[in-house]
């Protein structure tokens, strides 16, 4: 008989086959897609044999509810995200919804109701993949958004709304699937850990404490394209040039920041891109996170310091346009120790607390009630790529002390 953490990580692998994906010979399920309309189907399923009620909300993201001893109760909320990025790998976010599904079979299972609805949602749009507006279906949900944004649009230039109305959804409804402060009781989301901090320690799970402050901004260096052969050193106006001095700035400056400070560059665009002409402006892009603002904000200002300062002493110019912006989001303690106590009963050993740099609902959900976050261990670190892989006995583990977790629930 399959492990009800086996089964989770089945159902994973068979999300990441051709039918719920957007591209051949890998992984790619984007909000409002084909591949995301079969995988909703799909999940329908397992909820509805876990013995859950189904619906769709308005946003676009299935929930399944497992009522309480009384009707109408308030919810525990659980699950995760059902996007995944170009290319990407099995088990980020969906993991969370399997996981959520299996708790409540086994609740059901074993003929137990709790005082407090349990309800698991697997929302649309977390990666932000198909438009640039990550987390949109959970902070809907949460009360931050309640209008469709109307300047955002597609690789191909359809509007959000034109994409709800052509999957059957009415962009003038969004505003009812913002759930209401009460409602929901707290919201825990399982999730792989996407780097290698619990595979160094030899842990198999751990207790998120904070989600890392973040920003992205979009970089242009201005420079001036002219002759690779007639064009001496010292009279060259080189963008390219320049951003290969500011990644090594980033890299610096990220790396004596701090422990829990990260900086990148890893987009970069280069005009012309022509083998024997000077390049005459640079795009790229700069991810910044820190545990707080104020830290991540610290380091955002030295780094466009000295980026300044870079362009200036070549005789170039630069400009900063600020394309994600999201605050730090703390776990709320009372649910952090519980699910300390649940996974150290289950693993017999102290729950190692982590920070998470990626982002995730669970930000966003703070905003609407008490959140928590488990952790699981990522072979290899990897995560956004097509060999993320779990270890079957970790998301028993997962399962067993999310389980142990809803049992002993309560918030003072």
């Amino acid at each position: 008989m399959t492990s009800h953490g086996g089964r989770a990580v089945e159902r994973c692998r068979i999300l990441a086959s051709a039918p719920f994906s957007e591209m051949e010979g890998g992984l790619f399920r984007f909000w409002l897609g084909d591949a995301y309309r079969k995988a909703l189907e799909q999940v329908r399923i397992w909820m509805e044999e876990a013995g859950m009620s189904v619906r769709i909300d308005a946003a676009g993201s299935i929930i399944g509810r497992y009522e309480a001893l009384t009707p109408d109760a308030p919810a525990l909320m659980t699950g995760s995200h059902l996007d995944t990025v170009r290319n990407g790998g099995a088990y980020d976010g969906i993991l969370g919804v399997m996981l959520g599904i299996e708790m409540v079979a086994a609740l059901n299972s074993d003929g137990i109701r709790m005082p407090f609805a349990i309800e698991v949602v697997g929302f649309g749009d977390e990666e932000g993949s198909r438009f640039p507006a990550p987390m949109l279906c959970s902070r809907t949900m949460a009360g931050q958004v309640d209008t469709v944004p109307s300047a955002i649009v597609d690789a191909q230039g359809k509007s959000i709304a034109q994409a709800m109305e052509d999957y059957g959804l009415d962009p003038a409804l969004l505003k009812n699937a913002v759930r209401q402060k009460g409602e929901i009781l707290a919201f825990i989301e399982a999730h792989i850990e996407q780097g290698p901090c619990l595979e160094a320690e030899d842990g198999s799970l751990g207790v998120v404490s904070a989600i890392a402050a973040q920003t992205r901004q979009r970089v242009r260096i201005y420079g001036q394209a002219d002759h690779a052969g007639t064009t001496p050193m010292t009279l060259r106006r080189d963008a390219l040039a320049a951003a290969a001095e500011v990644v090594s700035t980033v890299e610096r400056i990220g790396v004596a920041s701090g422990e829990n400070h990260v900086a990148t560059v890893g987009f970069l665009d280069v005009h012309p891109n022509v083998s024997n002409v000077i390049p005459g402006e640079v795009r790229f892009s700069l991810d910044m996170r820190a545990e707080t603002e104020a830290q991540r904000d610290r380091m955002v200002l030295q780094i466009q310091e000295e980026i300044r300062n870079i362009v200036a002493r070549r005789g170039l110019k630069a400009s900063f346009e600020q394309s994600h912006f999201l605050p730090s989001a703390a776990c709320t303690p009372e649910m952090v120790s519980q699910l300390e106590k649940a996974v150290s009963s289950v693993t017999g050993r102290p729950a190692s607390r982590l920070l998470s740099g990626a982002g995730h609902d669970a930000m966003a959900m703070v905003h609407l009630c008490p959140m928590a976050m488990l952790f699981i261990r990522s072979p290899g670190g990897l995560s956004h790529h097509p060999d993320e892989d779990v270890r079957v006995e970790d998301i028993e583990l997962a399962h067993r002390a999310l389980l142990a977790f809803v049992k002993e629930f309560h918030l003072s």
